[in-house]
């Protein structure tokens, strides 16, 4: 019987062992993963605070917990499944479909060029915001962001086994969400921060607090601008990867080409500049993309109802 318990004892210690790999090749796997989603992490956060500009300051933070909320489920109980699945049984599927999330976020940055720039916006500017239209929006643009942040970290760990990669994909979803809303909501309070610290103060406080009153409202408007560079940057990403994936390779291949030849020509600079040239051709790549989807979805049926309006006057 006694050596029945060792055995048992010898046992149970060698699975916990086992378990014990497990979790540090699980938490390896998911720091590779983030890492590797980090970059959109960053469009992520430029995006986010643009939504609630305009917002009543006590309504900020519970808009950006209710966005984080819905990031949180478009992670853990659509794109993590659909992702789980096809990744196992049509992998094929997973270009495709983030090729379409990809145009949608070109369309969302050439729309609000076509506002900048014309002035037609669907919401009256002297008016108040609607925040359940703000929520959903920003819920919609995080639910594409999401997914190449997912599939990004998919990519990383496609060679785990089934269960190791959906432990792994929740912990990265949980921690990224974390990360972007945490830094959202510390970006859109940091004015409150520095009355905060003015208020009654002198001296270095004072002045700290002073100079984020006054340089949070620059700091938002350039977020908002990046915001929007951001969305044609990650949508035409994601379609120039899409596009030599399935196939068609010289719109990705000649942008590496002028990539590597600047990273070449620049020495020290060289990284930097060369992602710099891969980001403004995924930009107006996705400017190009979004401007054809807007022309299908606006332009053209706000003429064609124009010109039917005439008609019927005229007649």
């Amino acid at each position: 019987m006694a050596g029945g318990l060792v055995a048992l004892l010898d046992d149970v210690a060698a699975l916990a062992k086992l378990a014990a790999a497990s979790l540090d090749d699980v938490g390896a796997a998911t720091g590779r993963a983030s890492a590797k989603a980090v970059g959109v992490v960053v469009d992520d956060t430029a995006v986010t605070p643009r939504y609630v500009e305009g917002l009543a300051a006590k309504r900020e933070l519970p808009i950006i917990k209710k966005i984080a909320i819905g990031s949180l489920r478009n992670k853990l109980l659509i794109i993590l499944p659909v992702a789980l699945i096809l990744s196992q049984f049509a992998e094929w599927a997973l270009t495709p479909i983030l090729m379409l999330g990809g145009a949608y976020l070109s369309y969302e940055g050439a729309e609000k060029l076509w506002e900048a720039f014309t002035g037609h916006h669907e919401e009256a500017d002297d008016g108040p915001k609607d925040e359940g239209k703000v929520i959903s929006g920003a819920i919609r643009t995080d639910l594409i962001l999401s997914a190449e942040i997912m599939v990004i970290a998919l990519n990383e760990v496609d060679h785990e086994p089934f269960v190791s990669r959906a432990a792994i994909l929740m912990v990265v979803a949980i921690l990224i969400t974390a990360l972007v809303y945490g830094v959202v909501a510390l970006i859109v309070k940091m004015d409150d921060i520095g009355l905060a610290l003015a208020d009654g103060a002198t001296g270095a406080r004072e002045k700290i607090g002073r100079g984020l009153v006054t340089g949070m409202p620059k700091v938002m408007a350039v977020l908002s601008t990046v915001g929007i560079v951001a969305m044609l940057w990650v949508g035409g990403h994601i379609l120039l990867n899409g596009f030599d994936e399935l196939g068609w390779h010289a719109p990705y291949s000649l942008v590496h080409q002028v990539e590597h030849a600047v990273h070449d020509a620049t020495g020290a600079l060289g990284s930097t500049l060369g992602w710099v040239v891969n980001t403004f051709f995924s930009a107006v790549f996705g400017a190009i993309v979004g401007a054809m989807v807007l022309v299908v979805l606006h332009v053209i049926p706000r003429r064609s109802g124009a010109a039917k309006k005439h008609s019927q006057s005229a007649a």
